[in-house]
């Protein structure tokens, strides 16, 4: 008997989830399974992806096919690298948890973020203020330079 591990959709139109089931290969998409070894939900964020790894060695190792998709998740969740010896056998599955991670660094970076700008914001006034300070001094000088030259004018006509 061909055995095949792969899909079996459930849900509503446009919202599908699935079942990861090991069957013979010529039962229909959605018939009679052998086990169900996992779940498989796409539209969630990250998508759900729970396969019993246990299960899922055992029927590759009796010679189970797995389809395209079910392969593709296979090799997320690391079970097709331990199957085949291959490194990368922990996998690149993301959890939810992992969300929640990522969600607060990049709320970190972002306070950060703002606080560099805060203090670049500091520098700049800074800067200008000793800059417009620099003008003052400059335009006083001048303006003292200008009444003093002024006075001298004065003093020698009279």
């Amino acid at each position: 008997m061909a055995v095949k591990i792969r899909l079996k959709r459930l849900g509503k139109i446009r919202a599908p989830y699935y079942r990861v089931v090991v069957a013979d290969s010529r039962t229909r998409r959605d018939g009679r399974v052998i086990e169900e070894i996992g779940k498989y939900h796409p539209t969630e964020e990250p998508s759900y992806i729970d396969i019993s790894s246990e299960r899922a060695q055992y029927w590759l190792g009796v010679g189970a096919q797995p389809t395209e998709q079910v392969l593709a998740l296979l090799k997320v969740t690391g079970d097709w690298q331990k199957h085949k010896g291959l490194p990368g056998a922990e996998g690149t599955l993301r959890r939810k948890g992992d969300a929640a991670a990522d969600a607060t660094a990049a709320a970190e970076a972002v306070a950060a973020a703002d606080a560099d700008a805060e203090l670049r914001k500091a520098k700049a006034a800074e800067k200008k203020a000793a800059a417009d300070a620099d003008a003052a001094k400059a335009a006083k000088a001048s303006d003292e330079s200008a009444s003093s030259d002024d006075a001298a004018a004065s003093s020698d006509e009279a």
